[in-house]
């Protein structure tokens, strides 16, 4: 089984078109013989980040063509998850209030992405006020997702420099 993700634009922003959105999310997981392993809401609503478990991506694609609460749909794009368990993170669906986006440069490969994370991870420590929980990293390389709690954007900001990692995007996520 293979982890894929999937960027959502809601057709409505409101709660209630999240929250029918986010039911269709887990429908065309299941109608795929996949899993949402999770999704996370920005803030105001504007994008929903989904990451699903199935065989391949070619019947996530046909199901997740027909998401009608979605304006738009981007994906699926295997990824690999670093920096936690699979089987922890589906028994404990932990909630994160910081989402990182980092557009990979295109001369970094994988192998050097995963050598740089692991080296530069114990740094962390240097900002206890924030904790790193997991990442995402597109297989094609074109950017990773990475997951914190922490009080505010200034504290993941501190913690990005910490590992000396830029941020091309930053998300506060909805709490639910």
């Amino acid at each position: 089984m293979s982890l894929f993700l999937f960027e959502f634009v809601p057709a409505r922003t409101d709660r209630d078109g999240v929250a029918a959105l986010l039911a269709e999310i887990d429908k065309a997981a299941a109608n795929a013989a996949g899993e949402l392993i999770e999704s996370q809401v920005t803030g105001g609503h504007e994008i929903v980040f989904a990451v699903v478990e199935a065989e391949t991506a070619a019947a996530l694609g046909t199901e997740f063509g027909k998401v009608p609460s979605a304006a738009r749909v981007t994906g699926p794009d295997e990824v690999r998850l670093v920096g936690a368990d699979l089987a922890q993170l589906k028994a404990a669906r932990p909630a994160a209030g910081y989402l990182v986006e980092w557009d990979l440069p295109a001369e970094l490969d994988m192998d050097t992405y995963l050598a740089r994370k692991k080296e530069k991870a114990p740094r962390y420590a240097d900002v206890p006020e924030v904790s790193f929980l997991r990442t995402y990293v597109r297989e094609d390389m074109a950017k990773c997702l990475c997951f914190y709690d922490a009080a505010d954007e200034d504290i993941v900001r501190r913690g990005r420099a910490a590992v000396d990692t830029p941020i091309d995007r930053l998300h506060a996520l909805e709490q639910r």
